[in-house]
């Protein structure tokens, strides 16, 4: 029995009505909503069990439930996220139901570890992006999408549903739609515009069978890739290149590219921009990477370091 089939008619119309709003209001991505929707009802259900629900909760019962999850070894992160979702949904169930009061205004959120992005040096970064047999279809799109990622930051989900027609490669940009819907331009340099250009000309045609998809890269059914297909595609070609397949993902060629622009002096609201992040301290984690760095050059170099 799932989560939903175990929580009261009351909680699952306000996770309904809550889930319709935030969706108008912000137009937050499917994946979003459906993590919201799946972290209200394993509340839900939690809280039922024990004689409440997620309308008739209270402090103590929020504050077991989140200790609970602790106990077994949940981290500190999820249940950070877990909490801003309920922080969310109780305030707006309280905006619209006059004289409710808000469970979480009292809750502490976890503490969470600092930790910083991984990134790759640029010799890594080159040694992934050459690994492709360029010869063949598959191997030419698999170059051209790491040299896009590498290029342009770009979210595995934003590469992965890029259609065609997003790419102008006279000019040299894309139009990238990111969170919650929000289109912004991305300059693509000129590496990744040839080898965008030789795989829509020598390979796009055979992938797509005389089809006529809309997305930018196909697998070999003719289709767009999905986000694990794309996760492989970058772990396979990080062991041919020699990376540890623990250091690598499609995100961190995302934040290798921040990483790099930092270290040759982009500035960090053009890298906000670049992003897509919606603030600006989301971005200047990647300043603690580029003065770790320094730090680590420093010490590797100075007679006194």
């Amino acid at each position: 029995m799932s989560a939903a089939d175990e929580i009261a008619d009351a909680d699952r119309a306000a996770i309904d009505a809550f889930i319709e709003r935030v969706w108008s209001h912000d137009g937050l991505a499917d994946l979003t909503l459906a993590a919201y929707r799946s972290d209200l009802e394993h509340a839900a259900a939690w809280l039922r069990a024990r004689g409440s629900g997620l309308v008739r909760a209270d402090l103590e019962r929020l504050s077991r439930y989140l200790g609970e999850r602790g106990a077994r070894r949940i981290t500190a992160r999820s249940n950070a996220r877990l909490l801003t979702v309920l922080r969310r949904f109780y305030a707006d169930y309280a905006r619209v139901r006059a004289g409710f009061e808000d469970p979480t205004l009292l809750l502490d959120a976890p503490k969470l570890p600092r930790s910083l992005p991984k990134a790759l040096s640029e010799r890594d970064i080159e040694a992934l992006i050459n690994a492709p047999n360029v010869e063949a279809p598959l191997g030419l799109r698999d170059r051209a999408m790491l040299e896009l990622m590498y290029a342009s930051g770009l979210r595995v989900s934003e590469l992965t549903t890029l259609p065609v027609a997003a790419l102008n490669l006279r000019q040299g940009v894309l139009r990238v739609t990111g969170k919650g819907g929000k289109d912004r331009l991305v300059p693509v340099g000129e590496n990744a515009l040839d080898w965008i250009a030789r795989y829509l000309k020598d390979a796009r045609p055979a992938l797509a069978k005389g089809r006529t998809p809309d997305v930018l890269f196909l697998s070999n059914r003719a289709a767009g890739m999905t986000r694990q297909m794309a996760w492989t595609m970058v772990r396979k070609h990080a062991l041919a290149a020699g990376i540890p397949v623990k250091k690598i993902s499609p995100h961190v060629l995302r934040h290798s590219f921040a990483t790099h622009l930092l270290n040759h002096g982009a500035d960090l609201r053009a890298l906000q921009m670049l992003l897509g992040h919606s603030t600006l301290s989301t971005t200047q984690i990647y300043t603690l990477i580029a003065k770790e760095n320094l730090k680590r050059l420093h010490a590797e170099h100075h007679p006194r370091g």
